[in-house]
């Protein structure tokens, strides 16, 4: 598998560098959430998404989703004759149809442009279960946050990487990624600095003390990919992440970079 970062910031912007929110694509044909780094992609590579797996509801990581089946529905529909399948939890399924694809924010392309050949199908994922599409298989993994989410692994027959979602305090995230066979890199959001920990607890993100309590203990040989960084303090969080995890390989995520599974 090939894994493009379309976008990994906390907030669009990066620092003036035109960051975009979460959104990873995977080889040509699935989306792990769909932040505005979907922007990035030409209708052309908008169609070929076949999958795309949300982690949770709110907007920095869903934000493209209407958007992207509205332009390229009808084209994909002729082509593939299949709608554009959503993979999440039941609960943020829900959120969605509730106050996103309600006739009222959005269409509800779940029943345009009929019942029977819909725009896009949700399909329920719960922690822990499986899909597999072409030999790569998708985990779900549990997460930690203020609505309903979960985290995600991609898996080869050789490798595996784990990302967290959004996350804050979340033992069980790394106890599920020990066992993930030639696991390379773990994608983990670390949102606040530490001076903000209160702000972190409210918001159900990680930074980098929280992190550090977790990983007591836990061997950690992939590489630790930091997102989801809020600018303009990326360059302060990687320092103290660095000075609370001083034995673990660890570097920021970068909008456009590609990494193989």
């Amino acid at each position: 598998m090939k894994i493009r970062v379309l976008g990994c910031n906390g907030a669009i912007g990066n620092s003036g560098k035109g960051g975009g929110t979460t959104a990873l694509l995977v080889d040509h044909d699935v989306l792990i959430d769909a932040g505005t780094g979907v922007a990035v992609l030409g209708d052309d590579e908008l169609a070929r998404i076949d999958h795309v797996f949300l982690t949770h509801s709110h907007l920095d990581h869903m934000a493209y989703l209407p958007l992207m089946i509205d332009a390229v529905g009808e084209v994909r529909n002729e082509a593939h004759n299949e709608p554009l399948i959503v993979h999440a939890s039941r609960a943020t399924l829900d959120i969605l149809h509730a106050h996103v694809f309600n006739n009222l924010i959005w269409p509800d392309f779940t029943r345009i442009p009929s019942a029977d050949a819909p725009g896009v199908r949700f399909e329920a994922l719960e922690v822990g279960e499986r899909v597999v599409l072409n030999g790569r298989s998708i985990v779900a993994l549990p997460a930690c946050h203020s609505v309903p989410a979960m985290g995600y692994a991609l898996c080869s027959d050789t490798a595996s990487l784990a990302f967290s979602g959004d996350t804050t305090t979340n033992p069980a995230f790394w106890s599920a990624i020990a066992t993930l066979p030639g696991l390379r890199h773990v994608i983990v959001e670390t949102a606040f600095r530490d001076e903000q920990i209160a702000l972190a607890h409210a918001a159900h993100h990680y930074c980098p003390r929280l992190i550090a309590e977790d990983l007591r203990g836990v061997e950690m040989q992939a590489e630790l990919l930091i997102s989801h960084l809020k600018p303009p303090h990326g360059a302060q969080i990687l320092e103290e992440l660095r000075a609370a995890l001083p034995d673990i390989a660890l570097r920021a995520l970068i909008d456009g970079e590609a990494l193989d599974v």
